[in-house]
This record gives structure tokens, sequence and C-alpha cells, in this order.
């Protein structure tokens, strides 16, 4: 537009308005009024939303994701923010310190859903709404994905506490298993032998489930321990104890395995060879029946080791220790020993060991001398007054020793025992071999029953006579008249023997050798020169 068109012009005619009379003007008196109220100053008017930013946005997201609300933050979000610390706060309660097993799962789960929440809140806030700091988005979203290193370390350092915890509790496992140990050792092994057992059931669990962990690293150092402890006996001399304990180390490997054993898989089998040893030897020596039960284990599990070849020599030392104490104070114990050791050296398992034809020599050594060791037993048993025992031994002898230079005399000697049964006096001398005397002695029956007599003093002896087929018992009343006298009926044929005997006392017993269970009858006579003597043998009810 321009002034020419529009404005006034030079020649334009403008007529003239006309004008209006006056109008009377009244003063106006304006209402009283009260003053207005103070006030501050007025409010900043409201920002109006942002356009809409997807980086923004995605930035607010991220940074919620670090479990701080720092999202919230930037957008001015201060309650929402205190919910991400506090259920952060509360995953830390929950979590440390770090267990071997972990978080619980419910716990972690309702942590990640919080998170996965404050995260997709905050992308859809921050979606329209200004930061208030950072200016640029860009620099919140770099921001947001450095802090996800928050997390991501927390992870990481959570993982290496739990690590170390599970560590702990191993080492920790380990060191109980080693007080079980310790405590195991001050108690004999019978006892402690299932503590031993719990033990090496954790060292190997360890090497097993956990062969990378520290504690099983220290597994093969608590095995040498283990090994020690086990075998304690064995260093302290005490072999008999030791055998037990090192069998079972011999087991061990069946458990740990060879490789984690190493030298010790072989550690006890010397020392449990040299306890088989010591242990029978001094059983051996005491004269202990279970000596047997070592040389065994030894000859049958270390055939070709130097213990075994000692076993031959120290059984034939005892047969020749048992063969000299024959001739001692205790005859009837070496027998008894020699006896015992023919019959346990005989079940010696020495096939393997290529000794058994030197223990069955051994065996028959031992039975040989047992059985001419008798007759030893047989005089000591006659001289303690044990003329029962005497009787069975010699006996024995006898039948047992037909070419013995001493089977004459073993039979003199149970006759004499068996009178002395009957008279304990007659047992005060040991018989000799000797017959014969200058005497005449006639032993006639007068009884229905064959009968056996035995005599003993100056000589020894015994003979039988045929019962008296005419003959009856008397009765006792008829023993006690005047005038009684047996074997004198002359319409009678008695069944008699005649025998010299030497001048002195000779003891006599009359044995009935029916089954009846009568009771033997005796007679003590002093044989003086120049006369001729009568003995009768008669019954009166059950005796003679």
């Amino acid at each position: 537009m321009s002034w020419d068109q529009y404005g006034p012009r030079d020649d334009a005619v403008v007529p003239p308005m006309p004008s209006a009379p006056p109008t009377p003007q009244m003063p106006i008196t304006p209402p009283p009024t009260a003053p207005p109220p103070e006030a501050g100053p007025p409010p900043a008017p409201a920002l109006p939303p942002a356009p809409a930013d997807g980086w923004r946005s995605a930035a607010v997201g991220l940074l919620n994701l670090s479990g701080l609300g720092i999202g919230y933050a930037l957008l001015r979000r201060w309650g929402l923010m205190a919910v991400c610390w506090i259920a952060t706060a509360i995953l830390l309660v929950v979590a440390l310190p770090a267990d071997p097993d972990g978080l619980p799962g419910g716990a972690l789960v309702l942590y990640l859903v919080l998170l996965a929440l404050a995260a997709v809140h905050g992308a859809a806030v921050g979606l329209r709404t200004r930061l208030s700091w950072p200016p640029r988005p860009a620099v919140a979203l770099v921001l947001g994905v450095v802090l996800l290193a928050v997390p991501a370390g927390g992870a990481v350092l959570y993982d290496g506490a739990r690590d170390e915890a599970t560590e702990q509790m191993l080492m920790d496992r380990l060191e109980r298993a080693d007080a079980v140990v310790r405590a195991a050792g001050k108690q004999p092994f019978a006892t402690a032998e299932s503590d031993y057992r719990r033990a090496l059931a954790v060292y190997h669990a360890l090497r097993e489930d956990h062969p990378g962990s520290r504690a099983a690293a220290h597994v093969p150092d608590r095995l040498k321990t283990y090994y020690a402890t086990v075998g304690a006996p064995y260093e302290q001399e005490r072999y008999c104890n030791a055998v037990a304990p090192l069998k079972y180390l011999r087991t061990v490997p069946g458990t740990m395995g060879k490789k984690d054993l190493g030298t010790l898989s072989t550690w006890p089998d010397d020392r449990l060879a040299t306890s088989l040893y010591a242990c029978a030897s001094q059983s051996l020596s005491s004269g202990e029946a279970d000596w047997t039960v070592q040389f065994s284990d030894l000859l049958s599990t270390f055939p070709r080791s130097a213990q075994a070849a000692k076993v031959e020599p120290a059984v034939s030392s005892a047969v020749d220790a048992a063969v000299k104490q024959v001739g001692g104070d205790e005859p009837c114990a070496a027998v008894q020993r020699l006896e015992s050791l023919s019959s346990q050296v005989g079940g010696l398992p020495g096939e393997q060991a290529g000794v058994a034809e030197a223990l069955d020599k051994d065996a028959s050594r031992a039975d040989r001398s047992a059985s001419s060791g008798t007759y030893a037993c047989g005089v000591d048993q006659y001289k303690d007054g044990s003329f029962d025992e005497a009787v069975t031994t010699m006996d024995d002898f006898v039948k047992n020793n037909p070419h013995d230079k001493n089977r004459a005399r073993a039979q003199k000697i149970a006759i004499a025992a068996e009178v002395a049964q009957t008279v304990p006096t007659a047992g005060k001398r040991l018989p000799t071999t000797a017959s014969g005397g200058s005497i005449s002695v006639t032993v006639k029956n007068d009884s229905p029953d064959d009968i056996r007599v035995l005599y003993t003093g100056p000589v020894t002896g015994s003979f039988t006579l045929k019962g008296c087929g005419s003959c009856t018992s008397y009765s006792l009343s008829s023993t006690l008249v005047r005038g009684f006298t047996p074997c004198d009926d002359s319409g009678k044929n008695y069944p008699q023997r005649t025998i010299r005997l030497p001048v002195g006392t000779t003891y006599f017993v009359h044995k009935s050798q029916d089954s009846s269970g009568k009771s033997p009858a005796s007679d003590t006579v002093k044989l003086s020169p120049g006369y001729i003597y009568t003995e009768c043998a008669y019954t009166t009810g059950f005796s003679y």
C-alpha cells in the first residue's frame, strides 16, 4: 500500500462536521475500595509437552535398568526413583553376604520384573518429557549404556563372592573331616573305623565333585595325614593292633582311586606284611592260638615277601622249643603244645610261598614228638598223684607207640596208677620194669565173675582169672562170722594163678570184668621170706 492511494490529498474538500451542543458534566465520586492484597510473583507458566523423542525414551529406560532409578531422577520423578532404590536395597539385603546356593529364585525374578517395569515405564514417560539434565538425549543414552555396567558388574562381583563362599564352605567341610580324623586317631580302630570311612567319603566327594576347588587341592596332603593317623599303631610297634587298620588302608584305593593316592596306594603293604609276621610270631612264642590267622594271611596275601619267607623257620623253632619242654617241668603242657602245633602247622597255606613241604615236615615232627612225649606226661601225672589221668595217658602211649623204648615201663606205670586209684599209697613210688621174685603167691578166684588182678610194689604186673562156675557171692553177714575162710572148699576147682614176687609190700587190686559196675577190692600184703602166700577173690553182693 502507499499513502498515495489512501492518505489525504491536498486538493480534497472535507465537509465540516456539525458540532453537538455541549453536555453538562456532573462530577462522579467512585465508591471506596479495599486496597489490593499483596501477592508473590506469578507462577511460571507450565511447559508444554515436549515433542516425542525416541532417543530420550531409550535413554530413560536404559538409565532405569541400572536399578538406581537414574532415569526417573532425570525426569524429576523422585518417588519412583525412591522405589527403585528401595527394591535394590532389599535385593542387597537378601543377597549379601553371598551364599554358595546363590539368591533365592523368587527374589531374583521379582527384582528383574521390577527393573523391566521401571525401564518400560521410564521409557514411556521419557518419550514426551524433557530431561532436567543433560540437555541432549544422546548424552543421557550414552550414560545409560555406561551405567548398565552397575548391574553387570554387581552380578560379576556377586558371582565371585558366591564362588568364594563356596570355596570357604568346601574348606570348612575339609576342616571338619580333618577334625574327625584327629579325633578318631585317639580311639581304638574298631571304634573309629566308621569315622575314618566318613572322613574318607568327604575327601572323595571334594575331589570328585569339586576338582578345581582349593579344598580339593589340599586333599592329597590330607590323605598323607589320614594314612599316618590310621596306621599309627605300626609306628608305635603295636603290630597286632596295626593289622586291622593297615588292612583297611589297603581298601582305600577302591574309594579314592590310585591316581589321587599316588604312592599311598601301596603304603600299607610292607607295613602290613611286617605286622602280620610280628604279631603271629609274638602269639606263636606265647602259645596263643590265633597266630595261624596272621601267618595264613601273610602267606596268602604276600607269598613272595621277605616276611613270608620267615614263617617256616619261625614254626620250626616253635616245634623245637616245644620238644625241649617235654623234658622240662611241664611235659603235659609241652605235649598239648606239640599236638596243637601239629594240627595248626598242617593247616597253613604254604603253596604260593613254596614252603608247603617244609611245613608238612614240621607238622609231622610235632605229631611224633607229641606222641612220644606222652610218656613223660604220664610219668609227671603219676608223680603228681593224678592217677586217673596217668592211666589214660599211659594207655594212649602204649597204643600209639608200639615200638617205643619206654612202652614196657609205660605199661607198668599204667597198672600201678590203676592200683593207686583204689589204694593211693601204692602210688608213692614209680614202678620199674623189674619182674619175678623169691616168694610164691597164689591168687584164687572164688567168685562167679572173670576178674583182673593188678599188683604193684617191688614189681608190677597184672593177669586175669576166669570165673568159678560153681561159686556164688557170699552174703555180707556170712563174711562177718568168725572163722570165715573163702577159697577153702576142697570140692571146688578154683581158677588160680601163682606168681613170684620179691620181699616187700605188694598192693593187690581185684576188678570184675563184667559190666555190672561192681567195685574193686584191694589187699595190701607185706611179703617175707620163707612163706607161701595165697590171695583169694570173692564177692559179697556188689563188692569183692
